[in-house]
């Protein structure tokens, strides 16, 4: 029984030393190179292209757009809605989607 403790003992303290040694040839890691510059203010770098002519509403909540109404200058207006917030536009024609689920916030992480 205490051959087999020696043993067990020994087998695990060389695993350790042997762990504990650096590999040949090391070298440090290259700096990262910088961020891109950031570009400044609080407009979007994106524009949503309209037609000339239209008139264009903006909605905005919190600084960001949230909802456009373009008025063409021969026809009915449509409504383009962020529901989400992430920039994924959809067309409505109207705001009257018939569904009556409730679509407000409850929190907001800043």
């Amino acid at each position: 029984m205490r051959r087999l403790l020696l043993v067990v003992v020994l087998i695990f303290s060389s695993t350790l030393a042997h762990a504990q040694r650096r590999p040949p040839k090391l070298e440090p890691l290259p700096e990262p190179p910088p961020p891109p510059p950031m570009q400044e203010g609080d407009e979007p770098a994106v524009r949503i292209p309209v037609e000339t002519g239209d008139k264009i509403e903006e909605v905005r909540e919190g600084g960001r757009v949230v909802m456009l109404k373009v008025t063409p200058p021969h026809g009915k207006p449509y409504y383009l809605v962020d529901t989400t917030g992430n920039g994924n536009w959809m067309r409505r024609d109207s705001l009257d989607d018939g569904n009556r689920v409730p679509m407000w916030p409850i929190y907001t992480f800043d």
